[in-house]
């Protein structure tokens, strides 16, 4: 029998080969008892650490060294077939883990056989499980209950916890299960650790990932003020709190998390490289900076999506070939449209078969808010052919203000109403803004167009509780409440739009915020 080996680490990390940029400065810390030699343990626990943190090709580095140093060091091979499991995301790659679990040993029987523990035996099977034949979803449901199994023998392994905790996640998305009993256990064995230890990677990771809805961000807010301290080496770990920051509305935030998130994307990428992981920030940088009002940091995130879907890594397959590009072109329209919707910048531009379902609402917000009927009843109707799962959601937001400009006012709230039933269908928000203009706050604009206070108010308070702190909402809601007589409410509104526009004395909105207030006074 081997010895066991347990390290704990934060560790430094310089890949052998990779530029001066790709210096690691942290991966977090974590005691892995496993029966590999204290050489080939290192890595592992590198591989593990960075795993935790999504970054996958990154672990895949460590994973093999210590399969070099250690041929038949079984959990090693483990490692590295769950580098190929992207658990959050509807994507798997089977084959690949499949040879890599073959490089161990040609059948399950031998593989199962180099694992010397029971323990080590127990994360095998789990992922024999996982890389098994059949559907990829029903795979991650066994998955999950293979981790379940070995979390009833090991309760008090954070190892054991934190993987039942992730495969537990990633169950919940392959079943589509919305109702959050999933989600709030694999959050509650997340917790448990990062309680008994909070510089463990996965643990404030999953917690957020468990946690990333408007009712239950705040269980996750001290995993996400922790959790880019403790992996910084890893792109990922720097953007993932702001998937909680995000449903607080604290925007100073997620700029400056997106900010670095990008910045450690780019010193990490090497030509051939997938650009996902500076896309991700990139997006969302952006958002945080349009609720604060910085439109030239906005713009700029524009120009950098552009002059990175002209880079080798989108055009010669480094971001995963077509759908890659795809990613990036999609992006690069998202974030135009956004910039008008948020910006209140209104531009028409001509309806054609390339817009975007994005870049047809900006449009349709942009001919309402400019009086021209003519190119929102086209963009109304392109909406009705586009692709994508709000799409229908858009076409009747477009549809409400087509009416609402002709009078026809219980034809537009009627058709809100459906938008409002469509969304509160799907899952909660997460993340920016989707639509791009939230239909809580549409409707709230609507209802203040057609002399509704009232009604007005209680769609921004919606809103409000459905994304915090939106300005836009904001400054909805203090308007509803002043023409409703709410004279405190509407304070207590304009205020907080000031603080989060601070600074932005030039804009409309911060003006009248200001009047009201010195009026009060």
């Amino acid at each position: 029998m081997k010895q066991l080996c347990a390290v704990v680490v934060t560790l430094p990390l310089l890949f052998v080969g990779a530029p001066a940029e790709a210096q690691f400065d942290s991966v977090g810390a974590l005691d892995f008892q496993t029966s590999g030699s204290p050489q080939a343990q290192e890595h592992f626990l590198r591989g593990v650490a960075i795993l935790h943190s999504f970054g996958w090709k990154q672990a895949i580095v460590e994973f093999q060294a210590a399969q070099r140093i250690e041929p038949d060091f079984a959990m090693a091979y483990w490692g590295e077939s769950l580098c190929y499991n992207h658990p959050l995301f509807n994507e798997q790659d089977g084959e690949s883990p499949r040879q890599v679990l073959a490089r161990l040993a040609p059948t399950r029987t031998e593989r199962l056989a180099k694992a010397p523990t029971e323990r080590e035996k127990g994360f095998l099977e789990a992922v024999e499980i996982l890389w098994g034949e059949g559907e990829w979803r029903d795979n991650r449901v066994a998955y999950m209950e293979a981790m379940d199994r070995l979390y009833e023998r090991y309760p008090d392994d954070d190892e054991v916890a934190t993987f039942t905790a992730v495969a537990t996640l990633s169950a919940a998305r392959a079943m589509n299960d919305r109702s959050f009993r999933y989600e709030i256990r694999a959050g509650a064995i997340a917790l448990k650790v990062f309680g008994k230890n909070p510089d463990h990677p996965g643990a404030p990771h999953y917690a957020i990932h468990a946690f990333d809805d408007p009712t239950h961000a705040p269980l996750a807010l001290p995993s996400a003020l922790r959790y880019a301290e403790i992996a910084p080496a890893v792109a990922h770990a720097r953007h993932m709190p702001t998937h909680i920051f995000i449903q607080h509305g604290m925007w100073d935030r997620v700029s400056g998390n997106n900010q670095v998130a990008y910045d450690a994307a780019r010193a990490l990428w090497q030509p051939g490289n997938s650009l996902g992981d500076a896309i991700h920030p990139l997006d969302w940088g952006q958002y945080g900076d349009l609720q604060l009002g910085d439109y030239a940091k906005a713009r700029l995130w524009i120009e950098r999506i552009e002059a990175m879907s002209s880079e080798g890594g989108f055009l010669e397959g480094g971001a995963r070939g077509q759908a890659g590009t795809a990613r990036a072109m999609n992006t690069t329209s998202l974030l135009k449209a956004r910039y008008i919707v948020e910006t209140e910048d209104w531009k028409i531009v001509p309806i054609t078969d390339e817009l975007s379902a994005n870049e047809l609402l900006a449009t349709a917000l942009s001919a309402a808010r400019l009086g021209d009927q003519t190119t929102l009843r086209q963009a109304e109707a392109a909406l009705g052919s586009a692709r994508g799962g709000r799409t229908e959601i858009m076409q009747k937001m477009a549809g409400a203000l087509l009416h609402a400009g002709m009078g026809h006012a219980s034809v537009a709230t009627g058709l809100m109403d459906e938008a409002e039933a469509a969304i509160l269908e799907m899952a909660p928000p997460r993340g920016s803004a989707s639509p791009i203009k939230p239909v809580f706050e549409l409707y709230g604009e609507i209802l203040l167009g057609l002399d509704q206070p009232t009604e007005a108010a209680e769609k921004f308070e919606t809103a409000l509780v459905r994304m915090p702190n939106r300005p836009r909402s904001l400054l909805g809601l203090a308007r509803a409440y002043a023409q409703s007589g709410n004279d405190e409410g509407a304070a207590e509104a304009y205020k907080q739009l000031t603080e989060v526009w601070a600074g932005r004395t030039s804009f409309d909105g911060y003006q009248e915020a200001m009047r009201f207030l010195q009026g009060q006074g």
